[in-house]
C-alpha cells in the first residue's frame, strides 16, 4: 500500500507513468482525423458494437479516406470468434490503425486486434468504462475469460467528448459510471498501489458521486455529463495502473462463464466485496466512504444504486441460483486481495449478490 492508513505517512511504492495523449472537451470529436495523423497512420478500421453503427459512419465520414471500413461487430466480453473476424477484416482492408467508438466491448475488440497485430488504436469512448485508459485485454473462448496486460493493446490516442455520451440511456450511465468506481475503489487497496493513483481514485469517485444522480435526474445535463466522463477517465487510469483484486476476478468470473452483462455485474457486485474486504482495508472504506460524502462505503455505493434505478441482484440479469457454486469454485482463483478468499465467506458474498440485500458491514 502507498500510505499508513492510521498516520498517513509515505511508504516505498513504485509509480509508471504511460505515454498516451487524451483530448476532452466538448466537440473534440471533430479533431479525430488530426489525431490519426498525429499517430502516424494513414487508414483505419473504425470499430463499433451494431447499435453504434451511425456514430461509426460520422467518425468514418470525419477520417474521409483514412477510414478503411466499418466493422461493427463488437461483442460484449471479447468472443475470440469476433477478434478474429475483426484481425481479419484489418488485415483484407488495408488498416494500419483502429479506431473503436463505443464502451469498454469496443475498445476491448480494438485491444484484441492489437494484440495480435500491433495495430495502433485511438479510442473514441461513449460509456464510463475506463478500457481506454488501461493495458488490460480480455478474451472469451469456450465459456471461459482470460484477462492480460500488454502495453501494445494500450491506445495511443483517447478523445473524451462528453457529447457523445448524451445519448448514453440513463440506466447505461448509472452501471457504466459505478462500473467505473469499481475501478477506483480497489486501486485503493491494490498491493502495488501508490499515492498518486489514490488521488485520482478519490478525485474520480468523487465525480461520479456527483454525476450519476444528475444524469438519473436529467440525461442532458452537460455538466453531469462532463462530471461522469472526467471521473471514468481518472478511474480508468488507476485501473490501468495498479493491479486488481476479488472484484475484478469475480466480475470476470460472472461474465466470462455465465455471460452476464458487464456493468451491471459490477454495480451490482461492488459494494458486496468493499464489505467482505472492510476490515482489512478501513484506510481504503474511509477514502471511498469520504469521497461518497457517506459514512460508510458499502453502503454508500449499494445507496448510490438503488437510489439511480441500477440493479442490485444477479437474479435481476439473469443468473441462476443453481449457478452460484459454480461461480465460487471459479472464482477463488483470485487476484491478491487484502482479505484471504475464503470459500465460504465467498459464497456468502455471491449468495447475498445473488439476492439483492444490502451488503453485510
Amino acid at each position: 500500500m502507498s500510505t499508513d492508513a492510521g498516520a498517513g505517512r509515505l511508504q516505498s511504492f513504485s509509480f509508471e507513468s504511460r505515454a498516451q495523449r487524451v483530448l476532452f472537451g466538448h466537440g473534440a470529436l471533430s479533431q479525430v482525423a488530426e489525431e490519426l495523423a498525429r499517430m502516424g497512420a494513414r487508414k483505419a478500421l473504425v470499430l463499433c458494437t451494431p447499435p453504434q453503427r451511425a456514430q461509426a459512419e460520422r467518425v468514418a465520414d470525419l477520417l474521409g479516406a483514412s477510414a478503411a471500413g466499418i466493422f461493427d461487430g463488437a461483442v460484449m466480453h471479447v468472443p475470440i470468434e469476433s477478434a478474429r473476424a475483426a484481425r481479419e477484416a484489418a488485415a483484407r482492408l488495408g488498416a494500419d490503425a483502429a479506431v473503436a467508438i463505443g464502451g469498454g466491448s469496443t475498445v476491448g475488440l480494438g485491444k484484441a486486434i492489437a494484440l495480435e497485430s500491433g495495430l495502433p488504436i485511438l479510442a473514441i469512448p461513449t460509456t464510463y468504462a475506463g478500457s481506454e485508459m488501461t493495458p488490460i485485454y480480455g478474451l472469451t473462448e469456450n465459456g471461459l475469460k482470460r484477462t492480460g496486460k500488454d502495453p501494445r493493446v494500450l491506445p495511443r490516442t483517447v478523445i473524451y467528448d462528453p457529447a457523445l455520451t448524451l445519448g448514453l440511456p440513463v440506466g447505461l450511465s448509472v452501471v457504466s459510471g459505478i462500473n467505473a468506481i469499481a475501478h477506483a475503489a480497489e486501486g485503493l487497496y491494490a498491493v502495488d498501489g501508490n499515492p498518486v493513483c489514490d488521488l485520482m481514485a478519490v478525485e474520480g469517485i468523487a465525480a461520479l458521486g456527483r454525476a450519476l444522480p444528475g444524469i438519473h435526474a436529467d440525461p442532458a445535463d452537460t455538466q453531469a455529463r462532463r462530471d461522469a466522463l472526467y471521473g471514468a477517465w481518472l478511474c480508468g487510469t488507476v485501473l490501468g495502473s495498479v493491479g486488481m483484486a476479488l472484484h475484478h476476478k469475480l466480475c470476470h468470473t460472472l461474465g466470462g462463464s455465465f455471460n452476464l452483462p458487464h456493468a451491471e455485474t459490477h454495480t451490482i457486485v461492488l459494494p458486496h466485496v468493499l464489505a467482505y474486504n472492510a476490515a482489512a482495508a478501513a484506510g481504503a472504506m474511509q477514502r471511498i466512504a469520504a469521497a461518497l460524502d457517506a459514512g460508510s462505503a458499502p453502503q454508500a455505493v449499494h445507496a448510490l444504486a438503488l437510489a439511480n434505478g441500477a440493479p442490485v441482484g444477479l437474479q435481476q440479469i439473469g443468473m441462476r441460483a443453481q449457478d452460484l457454486d459454480r461461480a465460487c469454485e471459479l472464482a477463488q482463483n483470485a487476484y491478491a486481495n487484502p482479505r484471504p478468499v475464503e470459500a465460504r465467506a465467498l459464497r456468502q458474498l455471491l449468495q447475498d449478490a445473488f439476492d439483492g440485500v444490502a451488503p453485510r458491514i
